[in-house]
């Protein structure tokens, strides 16, 4: 019995550290995504004006899972330090939901990623035509050839169709005019200090960079999410059959209860304790009273057998 009674004890315990465990694996993990989704969406918010809005979505679905992650995994250590059936099966529940969740922001990051070069295209050359008439599309612009050291969007020679100073009539057919943010290098004018002069143009186009940038944010969310889900599913079978063993545990642990409490005469019954069925008040019976009016003592005969 003492042998049983020492593994019942460590299998609960070893239920309880396992989905401790368990919790805070998740909990590093939902850091992680919230780590993963600021980061994206920051990026997103930098070149907002050549990304369309819905973009901005699966990094926010993800920073919001990484907090209901961390929430869920709180509830699935207090059930475990409470060793309460009814809160890791809730846990499990929650696990489920989290996991339909990340499905969802991997399937929208892997549409996203099948969108991205076409939004480029479209954004990026609208852009280059609003650059003089919307300074909003005029720092975004700069920030983008700046930062990436690019100009235009597959070549400098874009700029000759949407930048004012092209039609110039003094320049010549090869001749392009660029903004000042295409230029690796400036310099004053001789003639006019007002004016620089672009020492070094950066001969690649901005779509490549931007392409690789959008497309491996949506690609890291996706593989990211889908990763996590299905460590979130295999989260939700192991809560499940922990709740499962400790709810075995915890029966088989009643029942040796109730059999000590057998073996040791304890009944309860009513709210009354009854005594013990191998006390000595149990080997007698009490008699009925003599005829009404009189005050004849009690009588007790015993059961057992007469010792002499």
């Amino acid at each position: 019995m003492a042998n049983r009674d020492l593994q019942l004890n460590s299998g609960m315990r070893c239920a309880k550290y396992m989905l401790i465990i368990v919790s805070f694996m998740f909990a590093l993990t939902a850091i992680l995504l919230i780590m993963v989704g600021t980061t994206i969406q920051t990026i997103f918010g930098d070149f907002s004006i050549f990304i369309d809005g819905h973009f901005a979505s699966p990094p926010a679905l993800l920073i919001a899972i990484g907090f209901i992650l961390i929430a869920v995994a709180t509830l699935g250590a207090y059930g475990a330090v409470k060793e309460s059936v009814m809160v890791i099966n809730l846990y499990g529940v929650c696990l489920f939901l989290v996991f339909i969740l990340e499905v969802s922001a991997a399937i929208a990051a892997f549409v996203m990623q099948s969108q991205v070069r076409d939004m480029l295209m479209r954004t990026m050359y609208q852009s280059m035509a609003d650059y003089e008439t919307d300074p909003y599309v005029e720092s975004g612009v700069d920030f983008m050839q700046s930062g990436l050291e690019c100009c235009g969007v597959n070549k400098p020679e874009d700029w000759k169709d949407y930048y004012s100073p092209n039609k110039n009539e003094t320049l010549d057919t090869d001749d392009v005019v660029v903004p000042n943010s295409c230029c690796g290098g400036l310099a004053q004018d001789i003639n006019d200090a007002r004016q620089v002069n672009c020492l070094d143009t950066f001969d690649y186009g901005c779509f490549r960079k931007m392409n690789f940038i959008i497309s491996q944010s949506a690609m890291l969310i996706a593989t990211g999410a889908t990763t996590v889900a299905f460590v979130q599913l295999l989260g939700v079978l192991c809560a499940f059959m922990l709740a499962k063993t400790l709810r075995r545990n915890k029966s088989i642990r009643e029942a040796r209860r109730w059999q000590l409490q057998q073996s040791l005469g304890v009944l309860i019954s009513g709210g009354k304790m009854g005594p013990p069925q191998n006390s000595a008040v149990a080997g007698y019976q009490q008699l009925g009273n003599g005829e009404q009016g009189t005050h004849e003592p009690y009588t007790y005969t015993p059961q057992s057998p007469s010792v002499n």
